[in-house]
């Protein structure tokens, strides 16, 4: 009897898996694919990764190719696939500025691009080794540089739309972000995106609104770019306060608890959350990052019992910063301090989940890179210094010799 319930439950078990598989193809069974290849549009911000799902493919294609175009016939396509399908890129090994053939990935027929860069924009094409496309998008990666921020808590606005006869231009928000912090006053956010409307986009790209696409898109005549193109995206921030959940409450609790222990000598000290130190050299600068944030994330950060709110420690609030956040959530450093020691926690999605202890010494040698941003920095002020120097001694002789030539100055010689 035991035997037979077993080969039964066996069956079903079988039963169930074939019919899950049946209907994940059935998917693209149901989808057909467009007669005329359209495009839609999709819009990013710098550093967000995105997925591109297929649609609809040919029911006796097993498995598709992805290709990348800048303009609508171009002549040069690069192709975002090993033919297998089987290319796997995990996001924490992809660093921001690597090449996009190296920051992308394919599952289950999506593409997924991880860090996306303004470079990426334009048009990715879902289709066959053969060359054959059968779904398409149109994407819009937009920079951060230039980003405005603004404050709720201070009174300040969003920008107002533009009118350009029939070009309208506006922003586009997402929806507000959790609170960064709990138990504690925290922010949260929301990102707006620049999006216009007017009659004279291509018909070929799919909007979700009539004739509303990203200003970025391959629909927009040039003409009409150049006119959006100082609408820049924009963040809203503003406070909030919400309880940390019982659980928390609970550990915490639990923490104080050891910690009071510790401190007889009975049991060692544990942190809160796991705590990285690092020792950085005195003068060169840090980037910090939080472990699993993404830039869409709700990012916080707090030096020891001092919390870095947004509204002061944002990219841009100050041009004289040293310390600051960026619109990617990661901390920076510059020119680091002796005063710069302490703990920095990370909060994600409105939970502690990191800690980085700081360690300032002014001595050890230190490797010039080229890849690092101070580095940099100095290369090119030194350079700029000696663009300088060279344009006055070149300005200075072209004025002495138009005054030899034209004897309109006066012999200063003995």
């Amino acid at each position: 009897m035991n035997l037979a319930h077993t080969t039964v439950l066996l069956w079903t078990w079988g039963s169930l898996q074939a019919f899950e598989i049946v209907e994940k193809e059935n998917i693209f069974q149901r989808t057909s694919c467009p007669a005329f290849l359209m495009f839609d549009n999709a819009a990013y911000l710098a550093d967000m990764s995105f997925e591109l799902p297929c649609h609809c493919k040919p029911e006796e294609v097993s498995a598709v190719v992805w290709y990348y175009q800048k303009h609508l016939g171009s002549g040069h396509t690069k192709v975002l696939t090993d033919f297998d399908g089987r290319v796997l890129t995990e996001e924490a090994q992809v660093r921001v500025g690597s090449d996009m053939l190296v920051r992308f990935s394919i599952r289950m027929f999506s593409l997924l691009v991880f860090r996306a860069q303004p470079e990426d924009s334009g048009l990715y094409f879902c289709g066959t080794r053969k060359g054959d496309y059968f779904y398409a998008y149109d994407v819009d990666i937009q920079s951060s540089e230039g980003m405005v921020a603004t404050f709720k808590d201070q009174g300040q606005e969003p920008f107002e739309d533009e009118y350009h006869g029939s070009l309208h231009v506006f922003t586009t928000f997402w929806e507000w972000t959790p609170c960064d912090r709990c138990g504690v006053r925290g922010e949260q956010w929301r990102l707006g995106l620049c999006y216009l409307q007017s009659p004279d986009l291509s018909p070929r790209y799919r909007k979700t609104l009539p004739d509303v696409v990203s200003c970025g898109s391959r629909a927009v005549p040039s003409k009409l770019q150049a006119k959006a193109r100082h609408h820049t995206p924009e963040l809203l921030v503003r406070s909030c306060m919400v309880p940390c959940e019982k659980n928390k409450v609970v550990r915490e609790g639990i923490m104080a608890i050891f910690n009071y222990v510790s401190k007889v000598g009975s049991r060692p000290w544990v942190p809160k959350v796991p705590i990285q130190f690092h020792q950085q050299r005195l003068g060169h600068g840090l980037i910090i990052s939080c472990p699993g944030a993404r830039p869409e994330h709700a990012v916080a950060w707090d030096k020891d019992h001092q919390f870095l709110y947004r509204t002061q420690y944002l990219k841009g609030v100050n041009r004289s910063m040293r310390v600051f956040i960026d619109h990617g959530n990661h901390l920076h450093i510059r020119f680091t301090q002796l005063s710069d020691r302490g703990i920095y926690y990370c909060w994600r999605q409105g939970t502690r989940v990191a800690g980085f202890r700081l360690g300032v010494t002014s001595r050890g040698r230190y490797r010039v890179s080229f890849s690092d941003p101070e580095t940099r920095s100095a290369m090119e002020l030194t350079l700029i210094g000696y663009l300088l120097i060279t344009a006055v001694f070149v300005t200075v002789h072209l004025c002495r010799c138009c005054c030899y030539l034209f004897r309109c100055c006066p012999n200063f010689s003995p």
